[in-house]
């Protein structure tokens, strides 16, 4: 596995190695020691989630606070999406910063998305299935959000904005600036 630091500190492009013959291919999609050793980073998965969704639905920008913060390993098992982190730590450099990344079942790309950052993604292809492990069991109480196109974040979705389907719960998340603070 290749890891590829990112512009925000603790993200991480992951880009297995793939082995292909004539049957299809093989690739280790997760092994604990050589995560751990690529992420800098003793972190040890509880809980995996899966969702299945159209084109054009947009899922985010969410977290977790305090001792329920999470953080999150995620990839496409079928079709496209835009995935997006958002730096929420108040003391980072990047604060308010962003990093998109395009993941899909082609090129079997996995984002790592670290404590103290908010998450979301954006359905490209007609559908997809997009999984992602997370290292803290998930608390209603503890959850936070930010809206989508918050101007301060300025992340472009690289899709037209009103052909979004968005949950009316994700419609009315609060600005960075009012959000629930993660820690």
């Amino acid at each position: 596995m290749n890891f590829i630091p990112t512009k925000l500190e603790g993200c991480f492009i992951i880009e297995p190695k793939i082995i292909l013959d004539e049957r299809g291919y093989f690739m280790e999609s997760f092994n604990e020691i050589t995560f751990q050793k690529g992420v800098n980073q003793q972190v040890h998965f509880v809980q995996d989630n899966q969702s299945y969704s159209s084109k054009g639905v947009l899922r985010g920008l969410h977290y977790q606070t305090g001792e329920h913060a999470q953080a999150k390993l995620v990839r496409v098992l079928e079709g496209e999406v835009l995935d997006v982190a958002v730096d929420i730590r108040p003391n980072s450099k990047t604060y308010g910063q962003h990093e998109a990344v395009l993941l899909s079942a082609k090129n079997q790309l996995q984002f790592f998305v670290p404590r103290g950052f908010a998450h979301g993604f954006l359905v490209l292809s007609e559908t997809a299935t997009f999984f992602y492990k997370c290292d803290n069991f998930y608390n209603k109480e503890s959850e936070g959000g930010i809206i989508y196109n918050d101007k301060t974040i300025n992340i472009d979705w690289q899709f037209p904005l009103n052909e979004l389907i968005i949950s009316e719960k994700d419609k009315v998340q609060p600005t960075l600036g009012n959000a629930k603070k993660a820690w």
